[in-house]
């Protein structure tokens, strides 16, 4: 076992009797949504996952440890907490060293996935290239991490205050494949279309997992993005969500907000322009990839992978 990773007794027990796991990230707690929606929505969430024959594992840095699976009190203290640290890879390291509360990104979850041997991770929405990127050069580091390490990420696609093209060229540079589930086209977070295609329309779970499969057994290191829209009952309207992004970017300018502040700043004004209807849309998303990662983990088990 790692050195740096804790878990749970529900995560060991998995572990010990091959029960499938998913992995699910802990800045959507602490950085993207306001308590107690966060707390209450990560439980539900985690309830779903194990309704559906998975066992959840939201991840999280505490006391110098990676959390494998948290406790009521853990995911209390993160949805509760102003000085829990937004972790990516490079403050992984920081955080641990320091003892401090960290809440882990895309890019951290998956790394904590891969070193407890977590193939499947469910998120909200996956980072990307910011707009004006040719100048700013700010581009996640969730993309780069997808190019090197294997684990599958169930996402509601990429949220439209990121520049979605660029953000699939980057990904198509680097080898990702992006997978879409009951549509050909790419979903863009709060709205089910973004104006462009995956590369591949994979429907059920056992199609997806046969693909992940082959793509590790073939070693083609690195993740898949597997992208399933927002219900059609709880999506917002592509132009009205663009409108008020494309607001909300504009205050973000005026207000001189930068680097890791910009995207709590900017789900904060969608939620607050769109009179709280982001904030459902949002909890609504991530309970359907919860389905979605569910079904794709027990698939997986029937797909033997390699070990990474």
């Amino acid at each position: 076992m790692h050195q740096f990773l804790s878990f749970s007794p529900e995560v060991a027990n998995a572990r010990a009797t091959g029960k499938p796991v998913v992995a699910l990230e802990s800045t959507i707690i602490s950085h993207g949504m306001p308590y107690p929606q966060n707390v209450q929505t990560a439980r539900e969430v985690e309830q779903i996952i194990r309704d559906a024959g998975a066992v959840p594992a939201t991840i999280a840095i505490i006391g110098g440890k990676i959390c494998i699976g948290l406790t009521e009190e853990q995911l209390e203290e993160l949805g509760n907490s102003p000085d829990a640290i937004k972790v990516s890879r490079r403050d992984l390291a920081y955080v641990l060293s320091q003892g401090k509360l960290g809440a882990t990104t895309v890019a951290a979850t998956m790394i904590c996935a891969q070193l407890a041997g977590i193939k499947v991770f469910v998120t909200g929405g996956i980072g990307g290239v910011h707009r004006g990127a040719e100048t700013s050069m700010d581009i996640s580091a969730d993309l780069q991490e997808l190019a090197q390490t294997n684990v599958a990420v169930v996402c509601a696609g990429v949220k439209s205050i990121l520049d979605i093209g660029l953000t699939l060229e980057y990904l198509e540079t680097h080898g990702v494949p992006v997978v879409s589930v009951g549509q050909p086209g790419f979903p863009a977070f709060f709205t089910r279309e973004s104006g462009f295609n995956a590369d591949f329309q994979l429907d059920t779970a056992a199609e997806q997992a046969s693909f992940i499969a082959t793509k590790w057994a073939l070693g083609l290191n690195g993740g898949v993005v597997v992208s399933a829209p927002v219900p059609a009952e709880e999506a917002m309207p592509k132009e009205e969500i663009d409108a008020i992004t494309l607001r909300a970017l504009q205050e973000a300018d005026e207000n001189g907000v930068t680097g890791k502040k910009v995207t709590p700043f900017l789900l904060a004004r969608i939620k607050t322009l769109t009179e709280g209807r982001s904030l459902k849309t949002n909890i609504a998303l991530v309970k359907n990839n919860a389905r979605v990662g569910a079904a794709l983990a027990r698939a997986l088990q029937e797909h033997p992978c390699p070990s990474t």
